[in-house]
């Protein structure tokens, strides 16, 4: 058991190294690449490219450590059963899951676009989680995971920070877990929303969570 103190906002949190995990969020061809489907929808990919260096030093930091890591995709199953219909209609055909994209079916598992980027692959000994959803909560078994590896705090990396990201933070919130985001190891295609979700996070003395650049991450662990 080894007790740490991360620099982070709003306050430093003390945390025991054995109670935290790691949790990659979608860092997955579709989103990050060139040719992938966020580009596809008018987004620069490049822009998400930023997060992969901070988020590759606290990988290996968690790894060294021997902690628990868990990696994210959003994707649905090749016949849609677990894709709610307003989110299947939410764009114009040809722009919807399961529609024909740059890098095979629009988040559908299995499809060169749902992979992890070869820069943040998982390990065999590391959990993937397959999710339908934003939130890395909504219809998986992270928290039993979790719950069975008793952890209570999370670093989270991954994109993006608006959308993803901040759901899952709300979520694990409110399941009880400390979640400490790596600001610059989470990246959206919009800088405004990425400032104004970390913002969100830290207000009001934490109100979901704590935010912590990857060096202070990095100190913190040594």
């Amino acid at each position: 058991m080894k007790t740490v103190l991360i620099n982070a906002e709003p306050k430093p949190i003390e945390i025991n190294t054995n109670e935290t995990a790691l949790l990659v969020i979608d860092m997955q061809n579709d989103f990050m690449c060139k040719g992938g489907y966020g580009e596809f929808l008018g987004n620069d990919p490049e822009v998400l490219q930023r997060a992969i260096v901070p988020a590759q030093t606290v990988l290996a930091r968690a790894r060294e450590l021997g902690m628990l890591v868990l990696h994210t995709r959003e994707g649905h199953l090749s016949d849609l059963s677990d894709c709610p219909k307003t989110k299947l209609e939410r764009w114009p055909e040809g722009h919807r899951i399961g529609d024909m994209g740059p890098m095979g079916r629009i988040l559908i598992r299995g499809e060169k676009g749902h992979s992890i980027i070869d820069d943040m692959a998982p390990l065999e000994s590391e959990i993937v989680i397959d999710k339908p959803g934003k939130n890395a909560f909504y219809k998986t078994n992270l928290e039993e995971i979790l719950h069975v590896n008793k952890m209570v705090n999370i670093f989270m990396v991954g994109v993006t920070t608006d959308i993803c990201c901040s759901a899952t933070i709300s979520s694990g919130n409110d399941r009880g877990f400390n979640m400490i985001v790596v600001s610059d190891a989470v990246a959206s295609y919009d800088e405004n929303r990425h400032k104004a979700s970390l913002d969100i996070i830290k207000a009001q003395g934490g109100i979901l969570g704590w935010v912590a650049s990857s060096s202070d991450v990095i100190n913190g662990l040594k």
